[in-house]
């Protein structure tokens, strides 16, 4: 299970509306499963249809995460026109084991956001909570 806290799921959530109609992309960091930071990126592809996180940008959090003893919980990015599942392209690039793969989906009428494990080319749904999410 990932645990994801509503001021990250809203920060998460701002930056995908802020990129749209683009893929927006980031890391989630924590540890234990328990997210406390959000890192935005740059999506260089600036595309609609896939991202590749900026390598500066990625480096620096790694760096980062190290030095305060914290772990990459998940790779997050936006879906604009389709539902948050992992598409071929996201199985095939997920090539951190034990790293979640978050997919927000803007494409219908409220953000829907899912979070999957990726081995082998098998995605499988990791369930997600959101404390603070019914208040």
């Amino acid at each position: 299970m990932l645990v994801i806290p509503k001021n990250i799921l809203d920060a998460l959530i701002a930056h995908g509306r802020a990129g749209f109609p683009l893929e927006t992309c980031g890391i989630l960091s924590g540890n234990g499963g328990v997210v406390s930071e959000f890192h935005p990126m740059t999506n260089v592809d600036q595309s609609r249809v896939h991202f590749l996180m900026e390598p500066r940008e990625q480096f620096a959090v790694a760096k980062e995460l190290r030095v305060k003893g914290k772990e990459m919980l998940a790779v997050y990015h936006t879906h604009p026109d389709t539902p948050a599942r992992p598409s071929a392209e996201d199985i095939r690039l997920a090539k951190a084991p034990g790293v979640s793969t978050v997919i927000l989906s803007l494409a219908g009428p409220a953000p829907d956001l899912k979070s999957f494990r990726i081995f082998d080319g098998v995605s499988t749904p990791e369930p997600i909570d959101v404390p603070g999410a019914g208040e």
